[in-house]
């Protein structure tokens, strides 16, 4: 489920990013997830789907 909300960023961010999303083939939209999903990985703090935690819930 996706949820939705505000966010408010400088123009030039915003610009940055529509940019850069055109060069990816991406909406504005779904850049900005894609690159919260990133540092959200990177930061290793990327939430587990309920299928693998399931899984893992099971082998232990």
């Amino acid at each position: 489920m996706k949820k939705s909300f505000a966010l408010r960023v400088d123009s030039d961010v915003y610009d940055a990013i529509e940019r850069w999303a055109a060069d990816e083939f991406r909406s504005t939209n779904g850049q900005i997830e894609w690159i919260l999903s990133e540092a959200l990985k990177k930061a290793k703090r990327y939430p587990k789907k309920k299928e693998e935690a399931k899984k893992n819930h099971e082998q232990q």
